[in-house]
């Protein structure tokens, strides 16, 4: 028995559980899907840890026994920190599901008999083989990552197997139970929360939390929050790949749908705006075989341009729609404008912000108002409304300035919008903080260098987070007259803030405009 092996391999696997807790945080990030994990895996390449296994492999292989265990040990005090630090310092940290603890243990199951094994069997073939795997496993950790992948996908897919049909038969139990699906390529999860709010006034109603927005986020929302006395579900559908709507109602089947938005989002996997339609519409194919009712925003381009507005209930800005808005002001305490809904007209205040927020008041109201819901508990729900966290929220910041905080899942026309909101507060220093715009596959320079020129057409201030991720919002800014000195890159949001908080008076309004987690911050 070589001690000094043994003792270098219990150090390393100790300390890669500390290097898998970053790589299971970027696979989470990525949905579990391997393919985009390693997508983000190539422009992120640990080669340190390739470097640590190189100098271990030369160690080993020419038996210096003692200077393997120190390094081992010096790898181990190394690493142990600087993870605990980056967890700690990450925009949006690992989140210790029932998954991810399942993926910890299978891990530590794995190098526990490798290392058990070359112990019982050190001159074995078999002990030498684990002996390498499991070296192979502690410093090559992506490999490890896909491994227990691998290893976990059968237990996973049965766990997933068992809730989806335990919802399925929850959903069944509640006899006049009516389901609305909401989907859209952006402004869903703010409607779903207005809708829940105005329907609450008559009806007992529950919606997916958060952005529980996937089959299993659906199914846990089934599973985990529904009432006895649960009269309405409201469940948002998201998606990145085409069928994925589809996937989540044949779980709910749902009697009604609200279509928020067609538009340049999940480029990466959608490849094309037809196929982000054709995704979408999903959920009307779904609802037409209930003989339901589907409402679409008018306002979508990409919504309008596609469809017979006489198959849909259609709301927004123009009077020929179904439903319509008009007579829009906006200011720093919110929104007032007139809604028609169809027989007849209310005028409604708001705490909201921009005019997409409005339109998606009037999609939630509309459905609400077919429903029965009445003109007058519509109007005190939208008055008591509240921004929705992280969309064009205003909250006080630093020095007694403004911040209107848009940092959720920020998206080509809504960051526009966002824009045209901060422009909106005249007399003003207007301040914008922001990452950029991502998943837009080849239009993401363009949406870009868009959002750049808007921003410098409004900001006294510009101030660009990530090195090289904003390298089109900066050309878009300088492709004004905007005064340079005015644009500062920065590669944190917290030297953002630091260069924010210098020149923040209670004259001054920011809005950051997107806060993207670390799998795309570069």
């Amino acid at each position: 028995m070589n001690y000094y092996l043994l003792i270098s391999l219990v150090l390393a696997a100790f300390s890669s559980i500390f290097t898998l807790s970053r790589q299971l945080q970027m696979l989470q990030q990525n949905s579990y899907y391997p393919s985009r994990y390693f997508s983000w895996l190539r422009d992120n390449l640990p080669f340190y840890e390739v470097l640590m296994f190189l100098i271990t492999s030369i160690l080993f292989i020419f038996k210096f026994n003692i200077p393997l265990v120190i390094f081992c040990a010096a790898v181990a005090a190394i690493r142990i920190p600087r993870y605990l630090n980056i967890q700690k310092k990450s925009i949006k940290k690992l989140v210790f599901t029932a998954r991810v603890k399942r993926l910890f243990a299978t891990a530590i199951i794995i190098q526990v008999i490798l290392i058990s094994v070359y112990a019982i069997w050190p001159i074995t073939f078999a002990g030498r083989l684990c002996l390498d795997f499991s070296f192979v496993f502690s410093y090559l950790v992506p490999v490890f990552t896909f491994v227990i992948w691998v290893v976990t996908l059968p237990i996973e897919k049965a766990f997933n197997l068992y809730f989806i049909n335990d919802a399925k038969k929850i959903l069944r139990s509640y006899k006049g139970l009516k389901v609305i699906g909401i989907t859209g390529s952006y402004g869903k999860t703010t409607t779903k929360f207005i809708l829940t709010r105005i329907l609450s006034e008559k009806f007992n109603v529950v919606c997916t939390p958060h952005s529980f927005n996937t089959p299993m986020g659906v199914v846990r929302t089934v599973r985990e929050y529904f009432k006895p006395q649960t009269q309405i579900f409201v469940c948002e559908m998201g998606a990145k790949n085409i069928g994925d709507i589809k996937e989540i109602c044949k779980i709910v089947h749902p009697d009604f749908g609200l279509i928020t938005s067609v538009g340049e989002q999940h480029l990466e996997t959608f490849k094309n705006v037809d196929n982000v339609f054709k995704t979408k519409f999903e959920l009307a194919d779904a609802v037409s075989q209930k003989q339901g009712l589907t409402f679409v925003n008018g306002d979508s381009d990409e919504i309008i341009n596609r469809i017979n507005p006489e198959d849909f209930k259609v709301y927004g800005s123009n009077n020929n729609f179904n439903y319509s808005i008009s007579n829009i002001t906006c200011g720093r305490n919110g929104s007032k404008f007139d809604l028609n809904l169809g027989d007849t007209t209310v005028t409604l205040t708001t705490k909201l912000l921009g005019k997409h927020s409005i339109v998606n008041i009037a999609g939630a109201a509309a459905l609400s108002y077919s429903l029965g819901v009445s003109a007058d508990d519509i109007k005190f729900a939208v008055a008591s409304l509240k921004p929705t966290e992280h969309r064009l929220e205003l909250k006080n910041s630093v020095n007694r300035s403004l911040l209107i905080d848009d940092a959720y899942n920020a998206n080509p026309e809504g960051s526009i919008e966002a824009v045209n909101v901060l422009n909106s507060f005249e007399g003003m220093k207007k301040v914008i903080i922001t990452p950029g715009l991502i998943e837009l596959g080849e239009r993401e320079y363009d949406c870009n260098f868009n959002l750049g020129v808007a921003a410098a057409s409004v900001c006294d201030v510009v101030i660009l987070v990530g090195i090289n991720r904003s390298k089109p919002l900066a050309e878009g800014v300088k492709s004004t007259d905007f005064n340079k000195e005015n644009l500062h890159i920065v590669g944190s949001f917290k030297d953002a803030m630091a260069i924010y908080s210098k020149i923040a008076d209670s004259n001054t309004v920011v809005l950051l405009e997107n806060d993207l987690p670390d799998n795309y911050l570069n």
